[in-house]
């Protein structure tokens, strides 16, 4: 007997609706419309979370990788991992017991204000801050650009500013806002309405450099631990999270963050050859929107998440160095290829 389901196999935002079955040695088979088939071995499947339309399952060796079902058969039931009720560690440590340690460290957290979060970071292991940003990601699901020539473009452009961009997930989504963000684990979003507000490769080599300035120093997690508190780890170790969109429009970098950010971007796009002050002109515009339209403009969200301050400008542009021989951070050719990514491939 097989049970209806759909898969997002990791790799691509795809949703595939598939049959599964018990396979003749253990664990599941999962077919495809196509007439293909995948095996997951038992070992391999856990629990994710309960929702009102059914259970969703991950792999442990596929980060990503979601199996959704709105029923098991008998056969089936006995292959599937044990369903978490609240989360991994807290149906092991109990309710009132998890409940009890949330409490205390959210007091530590507000005892702590904003210096806890840059102490408390450095430990957070990597794992939980990838399983959480995976779940984030996920919930762009269906959004994600995928022209070939575009992705080829912005790869190149992280491996430009960066020797460590491919330990990078970097994205370009279609959504209707000028913005970009760091979120955990090393993802990356930049909105393609950013995309078509930049000048050119150059303004946007500084808006990613600064992300990635971001992920180097943690303030992703400094982050959620400033805004969220505990129920940012909770989310982290039940294996849930919100909508992608919604955590970033909460989750605020401080000032002495936000500074930090830019000095690496500069120092970026100074090893990179890379001119500041496209990005500094970027500023500007966004500035002079937000004094037209307001911070609250959809298309301004790139202010709300990263407050443009004169001297942000003022930084940006006093970083590039007056007859320093600057080379385009992209051809025209691969620069029309990122713009166009979410019209090539969507």
């Amino acid at each position: 007997m097989s049970v209806p389901g759909w898969l997002y196999d990791g790799s691509s935002a795809v949703r595939r609706e598939v049959e599964v079955r018990s396979a003749a040695g253990g664990g599941l088979d999962i077919h495809f419309a196509d007439g293909s088939a995948d095996h997951v071995p038992r070992e391999a499947l856990c629990h994710m979370e309960t929702r009102r339309d059914g259970d969703v399952y991950g792999r442990s060796d596929l980060p990503g990788w979601r199996l959704g079902l709105a029923g098991t058969a008998e056969e089936i039931e006995g292959l599937l991992p044990r369903r978490q009720k609240y989360g991994r560690w807290i149906d092991r440590a109990g309710l009132v017991p998890s409940i009890l340690i949330a409490l205390a460290i959210s007091a530590a957290v507000l005892f702590g204000a904003n210096r806890l979060p840059i102490l408390l970071a450095p430990y957070v292991p990597a794992s939980w801050e990838k399983k959480f940003g995976d779940a984030l990601v996920g919930d762009f699901g269906g959004r994600f650009c995928t022209g070939a020539a575009g992705q080829a473009a912005l790869r190149k452009l992280a491996r430009e500013l960066s020797p460590d961009a491919d330990r990078l997930n970097i994205r370009v989504v279609h959504v209707p806002m000028v913005n970009a963000a760091a979120l955990p684990g090393g993802n990356i979003v930049i909105f393609d309405k950013l995309l078509a507000e930049a000048s050119g490769p150059d303004a946007v080599a500084g808006v990613l450099a600064h992300e990635m300035g971001h992920v180097q120093e943690r303030h992703v997690t400094q982050a959620m631990i400033r805004e969220f508190g505990v129920s940012a780890l909770i989310s982290v170790l039940g294996g849930t999270a919100g909508s992608g969109i919604d955590t970033l429009d909460s989750l605020h970098y401080s000032r002495g963050a936000e500074a930090q950010a830019d000095g690496d971007a500069i120092v970026t796009l100074r090893r990179a050859g890379i001119s500041p002050a496209p990005t500094a002109d970027f500023f500007h515009r966004l500035a002079d929107q937000e004094k037209i339209f307001g911070r609250a403009d959809a298309a301004l969200g790139y202010v709300s998440t990263h407050p443009l301050t004169a001297d942000r400008e003022a930084r940006f542009r006093a970083g590039a160095v007056k007859g320093a021989a600057y080379k385009p951070s992209l051809s025209a050719e691969e620069w029309a290829a990122l713009a166009g990514i979410c019209r090539d491939g969507h």
